[in-house]
């Protein structure tokens, strides 16, 4: 687990593949994007993350509607990023993008949504926000409890 510089080789196979497969607007093109800035995040490289994300978020951009769920996923590994090199107040805005999306597209009880709520909860508690993170916090809790959700996430909403 961690080799990261192992995946990125695997990833730039499967960005070739995609180069002779599929149409330049196609949707694995924002996956196959979104997959280097979730090795670069968790590289510490973030200049090349956000690059990557925002390749991700112009191809979504040229083949989703507004509002679309994938955009959720790219806003909050924005918010990923962003929270990682100590930029909350960015994070916190991507995050909240997000949250406005997957508030519309998922159910109430949605892990995902549980996630976000978490994810949102946490950056407030960086930012001495106290209430808000209690708050977030307690929504997020209430999803894990009430459905089933990987542990590992109660655990950090705990």
């Amino acid at each position: 687990m961690g080799d990261y510089s192992k995946a990125l080789e695997f990833y730039e196979k499967s960005h070739q593949i995609y180069q002779i497969a599929l149409p330049p607007n196609h949707p694995n093109w924002a996956t196959s994007h979104l997959n280097f800035a979730a090795c670069y995040e968790r590289m510490g490289d973030y200049t090349a993350a956000l690059k990557a994300l925002q390749s991700a978020f112009k191809i979504q951009q040229k083949t989703f509607e507004e509002g679309n769920p994938a955009f959720a996923f790219t806003y909050s590994w924005f918010a990923r990023v962003y929270r990682s090199m100590k930029d909350y107040s960015k994070a916190l805005e991507n995050f909240e993008k997000a949250l406005m999306i997957r508030e519309k597209a998922l159910s109430e009880t949605h892990p995902n949504l549980a996630i976000t709520y978490s994810d949102t909860g946490d950056v407030h508690r960086v930012m001495s926000d106290y209430e808000k993170a209690l708050s977030f916090n307690r929504k997020a809790l209430n999803i894990q409890e009430n459905v089933q959700c990987n542990p590992l996430e109660c655990a950090t909403t705990y």
